[in-house]
């Protein structure tokens, strides 16, 4: 039967009861507001749980946040001597939040770490559950650099007579050109300075550095001075309150017959002497191309100069090269403070071999200036074989340092360097045991230490230059 006849097989009273009571129901409006209140108070409590679930997430998002931003800021302190990484990783242990770091990344050179972590952290929910989602993630990323802008560089170059076996000259130059092109790479150069040192058996600081120091001139042949040992070479200042005695100029050439001239314990020429605070890739680069080897090796004297030439009481000395025109007027104001924040100074000291004895002609031969002419027209080992007795040779030199005081004297400058702030990276090239052991306590770390062969110079002398070549990211 259709629908609309649905009651009519009722009985006639039935029907009406039963109209009766759908047209109630219609009416009847009883318990409407308690279904309609019953709904409000459950959207109620599920927009509060979600706003509790909510609140704890980000509570707990923001003290990860907290940690890891504290941990990264520590980490990239460049005065951090602990793994960078390491101590990302003590914070979040000691906040009882150790297995919520995801990744920590370290980015550092010469001048500059940067530190960069992220950490991630699963939330259980207290009433979200019930819609289906049983945790929220609190993640919490964060990077911390710190960077200095100045960098002073002082290159300590060994060109003593060894350097002209293997073809150690030659790669050595290579290197050294290389290192220069990658520094002070375009025109954007303006922070860093390089100060060459080339050294054998002395340290040769040119006639301008020479003339602005307090000095008992008395030959034009060349411009070493002779350095207490007491404490400067303990110290890293020049203390300029000294006058200082300016070294024999001579040559003692092994054979005893060859007159050679050129080979002088003082290096004599131009291309040999101190470059002070250039940033002239060009210029540095054909003094490296004019390097010879001569004479012995004296590791300290070399670093003497580097570490000299690096301190901030030389700055009086900086204005008057330039004054000179021997050093760049950009650099008017350095050597900078070694408490100053935004500079860096830095060694690059090379050699091949080790410190080795050195000589000096006795004061009664070396007196006055026709002795000072005559040592410059004869070498002194031929002048004894040829004129002087066997037996009487002896009393016509003494020695000045011994291989063994050399090594000290190497240990208490850069000794003196590193306590000052100095960052010190030492070359050993083709060296002995001995050597090597030299070089690595001149270093700031073991990492800081390069034992190299042949070619491999080139490599040691690239990677301390792409750590200074960071300097050309923005500050």
């Amino acid at each position: 039967m259709a629908n609309g006849d649905k009651f009519i097989g009722l009985r006639p009273d039935y029907r009406r009861s039963t109209v009766a009571f759908f047209r109630r129901f219609q009416r009847d409006e009883d318990g409407a507001m308690v279904f309609f209140a019953l709904m409000l108070f459950m959207m109620i409590l599920m927009v509060g749980g979600i706003g509790v679930d909510l609140m704890r997430n980000e509570m707990t998002r923001t003290r990860l946040q907290s940690t890891l931003d504290r941990a990264v800021l520590a980490a990239a302190d460049l005065d951090q001597q602990l793994e960078p990484s390491a101590v990302v990783q003590d914070y979040f242990d000691k906040s009882n939040m150790g297995d919520y770091l995801s990744s920590v990344t370290v980015s550092e050179g010469i001048n500059f770490r940067t530190v960069s972590a992220d950490a991630e952290v699963e939330v259980n929910t207290t009433l979200m559950h019930l819609a289906g989602i049983k945790t929220l993630t609190a993640p919490a990323l964060g990077t911390a650099e710190e960077r200095i802008e100045n960098v002073e560089v002082s290159m300590v170059l060994d060109i003593s007579g060894s350097m002209r076996n293997n073809n150690k000259l030659e790669n050595m130059q290579a290197a050294a050109r290389s290192f220069v092109d990658t520094v002070l790479r375009g025109d954007d150069n303006d922070n860093v300075s390089i100060t060459m040192v080339p050294y054998s058996e002395h340290v040769n600081i040119g006639r301008d550095l020479f003339s602005l120091l307090w000095t008992d001139h008395k030959h034009p042949y060349s411009h070493c001075v002779e350095v207490p040992d007491s404490f400067f070479f303990g110290s890293t200042s020049l203390r300029q309150n000294h006058r200082y005695e300016q070294a024999q100029h001579y040559q003692w050439n092994w054979d005893g017959w060859n007159n050679s001239l050129t080979d002088t314990v003082c290096p004599r020429y131009d291309y040999e002497t101190v470059t002070a605070f250039s940033r002239n890739a060009t210029t540095l680069k054909r003094q490296i191309n004019d390097f010879r080897p001569r004479a012995g090796t004296s590791i300290f004297m070399g670093m003497k100069w580097a570490v000299a030439l690096l301190d901030p009481d030389s700055n009086n000395l900086v204005q008057g090269l330039i004054a000179k025109g021997s050093a760049d007027p950009m650099f008017a104001d350095r050597p900078k403070s070694y408490s100053d924040p935004d500079t860096l100074k830095t060694i690059i000291l090379m050699t091949d071999g080790k410190n080795d004895r050195s000589f000096r002609i006795s004061s009664q031969y070396y007196a006055n200036a026709s002795h000072y002419n005559h040592w410059n027209n004869n070498n002194f080992n031929r002048y004894l074989s040829q004129y002087v007795s066997s037996w009487q040779r002896s009393n016509w030199y003494w020695q000045k340092y011994s291989a063994g005081h050399g090594d000290y004297l190497t240990g208490g400058i850069c000794d003196a360097a590193k306590n000052a702030g100095i960052v010190i990276w030492s070359i050993g090239f083709e060296v002995d045991d001995h050597g090597a052991n030299v070089m690595r306590n001149c270093a700031s770390s073991p990492s800081h230490f390069f034992r190299v062969e042949g070619i491999e110079i080139k490599d040691a002398f690239e990677a301390i230059a792409r750590q200074i070549n960071q300097l050309r990211l923005t500050q």
